[in-house]
């Protein structure tokens, strides 16, 4: 198989390509060079898809598949389609739960109302630019376009830096804010499993949109925690604390305690949405103890967490360390 890769050196796309050279693919991504590597053997294309003629170096080009990570303005991603819709068979855009308009019920599936986007902007929010995206990639490639409406994504690679907040705190080792109750559902898709989902899928030549991330309570806070004290190798000890203290000392969930979302919280469709489309698509979803291990692998050997390619953080995560401590105190 022959894939391009817009982007190819974050996250989710620097993952993509991993698994499609593993896979003895041909590969070749198209990015600014500017950050990141790639690995031995991928072609490299250079442009920024924002600029006159930006997209000059795709002229000529021809693959099976794309896979598309942008995040910014929509009109990006409908530029990039125009110019490869006679040279690709197969758009796969990688989107976000977060399209799905307010307020969101649980076990939101597919078909539910989205936020408003336009294939044509240049600028919005994350949830109106990722929906505007789907807009774009499925005006120009009909229903050859895959539509990946991912969710919390973790493993090695992570540009946000939500497990590896949690994996260099419990490393310090002492007490842990731990957000209760040990059993609250925690929904999220390993970034491998998520790549090569997509992959199987574009190859397949299937459509549309899907909600791809793991059932609700594939794992549990307490399971993840106590995955990431197992590898940490420190002396850490979990205290476990109900979310109303926690809460009521204005502790933001998700950002200041990444992953965490309590039951009753408004954004807890976060950690609740319907996934049976995607499985029955053929998602599978490893173990969090995978995860959370090759995540502390890969942390430990680049040292801290990388910047998004080049772009600043959506958000900045993790609990201040003397707030932490008057909440334990």
């Amino acid at each position: 198989m022959r894939l391009l890769v817009l982007g190819g050196t974050g996250f989710v796309g620097g993952a993509t390509v991993t698994e499609a050279v593993r896979r003895g693919w041909s590969v070749t991504v198209f990015n600014r060079g500017l950050h990141g590597t790639v690995p031995a053997g991928v072609h490299r294309l250079r442009g920024d898809r924002t600029e006159p003629d930006g997209l000059a170096a795709l002229a000529g080009g021809e693959w099976d598949l794309v896979v598309d990570t942008w995040d910014g303005a929509p009109r990006g991603v409908r530029e990039a389609a125009r110019v490869l819709v006679g040279s690709v068979g197969h758009y796969a855009y990688i989107s976000s739960g977060s399209v799905y308009a307010p307020p969101v019920p649980a076990h939101v599936g597919e078909e539910a109302p989205t936020v408003d986007g336009s294939a044509d902007a240049t600028e919005g929010d994350y949830a109106q630019c990722k929906m505007g995206g789907e807009l774009a990639a499925t005006e120009v490639f009909g229903e050859r376009a895959l539509l990946v409406r991912a969710g919390l994504i973790l493993g090695p690679g992570e540009d946000i830096g939500r497990l590896p907040w949690w994996l260099q705190r419990v490393a310090r080792g002492g007490d842990v804010l731990a957000p209760g109750p040990e059993d609250l559902p925690v929904q999220y898709v390993d970034v491998r499993d998520l790549a090569g989902w997509t992959l199987d899928r574009a190859v397949e030549g299937i459509g549309g949109a899907f909600n791809v991330i793991s059932r609700s309570g594939h794992t549990t806070m307490g399971e993840l925690l106590a995955s990431v004290v197992a590898v940490a190798g420190s002396d850490a000890r979990l205290r476990w604390t109900d979310p109303e203290p926690i809460l009521a000392a204005g502790v933001v969930p998700w950002n200041d305690l990444p992953i965490w979302i309590p039951r009753d919280h408004e954004f807890r469709w976060l950690q609740e949405r319907g996934v049976e489309k995607a499985y029955a698509a053929g998602l599978t979803c490893r173990p969090v103890a995978d995860t959370v291990a090759d995540t502390w692998q890969w942390l430990r050997s680049v040292g801290s967490v990388p910047p998004r390619a080049g772009r600043p953080a959506r958000v900045t995560v993790g609990l201040d360390a003397e707030r932490e401590a008057a909440l334990l105190a």
